[in-house]
């Protein structure tokens, strides 16, 4: 039986883009849901296995008007053993500011950091180590995490985590779930991933979120 997603659509923070490209990379594995900023029906999350909350443009200060409808149904659903995953502005927002799903760990801009080899906001690729192979994959100010205890499965160029899981939450700066489309810059076109970047995506998803290795990976 396939897992049940629900997906946040509040555009441009958590961007249709974004939305597009989790439900590309996803919905042939899974059932999935969208919700908005409005009320979601009472038992909503009743049969949803994994949330997620995807990217877009936009400040994470917009958490509290896009999920003031919805805030307590999400806990809810956490507090009864359901799954996060967060990616890049759905990361931030695992944060203790915002949703506050982790335990003795922050998120923060990995363009402020020590080292990093990006330094302001714009749609580019990161040198990204994944499980142990290098990827450019692509970036628009997502975050990385500081304290705590996580694991890590990608790390970027400066060694800061990129995608940590820590208990039912998984957390990933860059965007696997990216498009074509979101290459059209001459700069950028060497680089696209030709969807390999959505099974990682769904591996991530399957074996450290839903924790099914008997699952389809491909």
């Amino acid at each position: 039986m396939k897992p049940t997603i629900a997906i946040f659509l509040h555009h441009p923070i958590c961007s249709a883009d974004s939305v597009n490209g989790v439900m590309a990379a996803l919905s042939s594995h899974a059932r999935i849901k969208i919700f908005t900023k409005h009320k979601v029906a009472d038992g909503f999350f009743n049969d949803v296995d994994l949330v997620v909350f995807p990217g877009g443009d936009g400040e994470a200060t917009a958490f509290r008007s896009a999920l003031k409808d919805n805030l307590n149904d999400v806990r809810g659903f956490m507090q009864r053993g359901g799954k996060y995953l967060g990616i890049c502005m759905g990361a931030y927002w695992a944060d203790a500011y915002y949703f506050n799903l982790l335990q003795g760990t922050r998120c923060v801009q990995y363009i402020k950091r020590p080292r990093a080899d990006i330094r302001s906001s714009y749609g580019t690729v990161a040198a990204v180590n994944w499980q142990g192979q290098d990827k450019r994959m692509y970036f628009y100010d997502g975050p990385t995490y500081l304290g705590g205890r996580f694991q890590t499965l990608a790390s970027y160029a400066n060694g800061d985590p990129m995608a940590v899981v820590q208990g039912s939450v998984g957390l990933i700066g860059c965007h696997l779930e990216s498009q074509q489309h979101w290459y059209s810059k001459k700069v950028l076109q060497p680089h696209w991933h030709q969807n390999t970047h959505h099974r990682l995506l769904w591996q991530f998803v399957a074996n450290h979120l839903l924790q099914n290795q008997q699952m389809q990976l491909f």
